[in-house]
């Protein structure tokens, strides 16, 4: 949409007001609209103080484009003037108003927020026109709206070269463009994934060392999770069982270094063995090699410690979160170039394999689904078996949060969403839902373990990987473990999931196969997490006396 006004300070007035009334319309309120409209009037501001001649002609104009798309809204200020600079202009206007109006204190503070905001603006100068640019609002699902997009597109071109353009052509496009760029991303993962597991479990299990300081509730809460946790690792390996999906498609695309991993995986380990391997002789080669028992053994050792020495127990701690935010925050750099990685590895498997890779994928997508529908009812069941609530109502309840999480797609940016469903909704006691949501957020991840079930045995199958029962045992314990530590941010599963193939002998290369479809994953695992830490926080509310029925049951709210 395109608005013009007047260069003028009633027109620096009209613009402003068209922006709160498209915003406001855009469902944007309380503090990011009062942001917004700030940053707008005083960028308006700049421009026109720096007009051309600002003398209210018709050829003067301040001219407004909003654009919403892909859940991104932008605003986009341009006007006739001579070139300036933002941030100067701006805070030197703030510094004017301050003489003129005398209310000092007040904006001085608005002139510190205005100097700290033009870092968000884009301003361009260009034969005569000064240009701001702005995002209002930066879409949440940006990154998953961008990778499907480029999983189709993908498809697409990998039907349209392989029908069309000579095997020579497709051959060197593969090798010397799609499968770099996979690598050098598989590269970057594999360098994450050892830090990135043990910072997230001794972080966790730092937390949580004295559990009865908790109390009661803080008790019920930990087994519960730990109940819901075990019977999904059992749900997926269930649903692997079950249904068989995956398929020796991809048996032929392995190089020598792959086929060695699986042939040494084939042959074995005992689970004697496998037990006594989990006490590494050195702290660093569990890092070197990625051993992700003996990772998950040194995280918890060291998480319990940090618990047990004294004044120093406080830096460890806060040095320990600092790491984990730091190799969290890498995770996020490296996953933003998912949708070109995701690109290149569709592209590459379809010239390279064809369209029965993706029909083997579908399987195991359509597996993790039904695994999710088990979970929800192993929810509903427990309901009604442990603390004789309705779970029907509460599902009706609860179904606009879960649209909700499934498009944030990160269990910790959820938090406040379960929270405000638990009290207003549900009736629940901040007492419960406080340590409850939080906790869940970090510890019950009960759809990562139904997907790493599964995906992790179909991956092996996939690759002629046999699994003997120590090694499903051993299997069972690590994504017990991980799905403690697993990061509540999106695609996260990814790094679990390379972590297990590793310790099952599984190229790692493997995780191409479902790196297109991990960003839907994630939403769904989002979901289905949320799901189970409110269903557990209405099952310890209500056998606490800590749940009001009334709100509960009232089917208004």
């Amino acid at each position: 949409m395109i608005q013009r006004f007047v260069v003028s300070s009633e027109g620096i007035v009209q613009a402003a007001n068209s922006v709160r009334g498209y915003l406001d319309a855009c469902r944007i309120r309380g503090k990011e609209l009062t942001r917004a409209v700030l940053v707008v009037e005083e960028a308006l501001g700049s421009l026109v103080s720096n007009s051309s001649c600002g003398s209210g002609e018709e050829e003067d104009f301040i001219e407004i484009k909003t654009r919403k798309f892909l859940g991104n809204i932008t605003i986009e200020l341009s006007a006739p003037g001579t070139e300036y600079a933002l941030e100067d202009n701006m805070a030197s206007a703030a510094v004017v108003m301050n003489d003129e109006v005398g209310h000092d204190e007040q904006d001085q503070i608005r002139n510190i927020i205005l100097r700290s905001l033009t870092d968000d603006l884009k301003y361009v100068h260009k034969n005569g026109i000064n240009s701001i640019k702005m995002t209002i609002v930066k879409s949440k699902q940006k990154l998953f709206y961008m990778t499907v997009a480029a999983l189709i597109l993908a498809v697409g071109a990998g039907l349209l070269l392989s029908n069309l353009a000579p095997s020579s052509f497709n051959t060197g496009l593969d090798t010397y463009l799609l499968t770099p760029v996979k690598t050098m991303f598989m590269s970057a993962l594999r360098m994450i994934v050892a830090p990135v597991v043990f910072f997230s479990i001794a972080t966790s299990v730092g937390r949580f060392t004295n559990l009865s300081e908790l109390g009661k509730i803080g008790g019920k809460v930990m087994g519960l999770y730990a109940v819901t946790t075990v019977i999904a690792i059992c749900v997926g390996f269930g649903m692997f069982y079950l249904i068989q999906p995956g398929g020796s498609v991809a048996v032929q695309t392995m190089n020598a270094q792959a086929e060695q991993i699986a042939q040494q995986a084939k042959s074995g380990v005992s689970l004697l063995d496998m037990i006594v391997d989990i006490v590494p002789h050195d702290i660093v080669s569990p890092f070197l090699n990625s051993n992700m028992l003996q990772l998950i053994f040194l995280a918890v050792i060291v998480g319990i410690a940090t618990g047990l020495i004294g004044k120093y127990s406080d830096i460890l701690r806060s040095v320990m979160e600092a790491l984990n935010e730091l190799f969290l925050k890498i995770t996020n750099m490296i996953i933003k170039v998912m949708p070109v990685v995701v690109f290149c590895s569709i592209l590459s498997l379809v010239l390279s394999i064809g369209t029965d890779t993706l029909v083997s994928v579908a399987g195991m997508f359509g597996s993790f689904l039904l695994g999710l529908v088990v979970m929800m009812i192993v929810y509903s069941l427990m309901m009604i078996l442990i603390a004789r609530i309705n779970p029907l109502l509460f599902l009706r309840k609860y179904a606009p949060v879960m649209l909700q999480v499934f498009s944030l797609s990160s269990s910790n940016a959820s938090i406040p969403i379960n929270m405000e469903a638990c009290e207003k909704k549900l009736g629940i006691s901040s007492k419960v839902y406080g340590l409850s949501i939080p906790l869940g957020a970090t510890l019950n991840m009960d759809g990562g373990c139904v997907q790493m079930g599964i995906f992790v045995l179909a991956l092996a199958k996939v690759y002629g990987v046999d699994v003997p029962a120590g090694s499903l045992i051993a299997l069972a314990f690590s994504i017990f473990m991980m799905s403690v530590g697993t990061p509540g941010i999106p695609c996260a599963s990814l790094v679990c999931l390379s972590a297990l193939m590793t310790q099952l002998g599984v190229p790692s290369d493997a995780i191409v196969l479902i790196m297109g479809i991990a960003p839907v994953m994630s939403m769904f695992l989002t979901m289905s997490n949320c799901l189970g830490d409110v269903a557990v926080s209405s099952i310890v509310a209500k056998t606490t006396g800590e749940m009001d029925m009334s709100i509960y049951k009232d089917k208004t709210v």
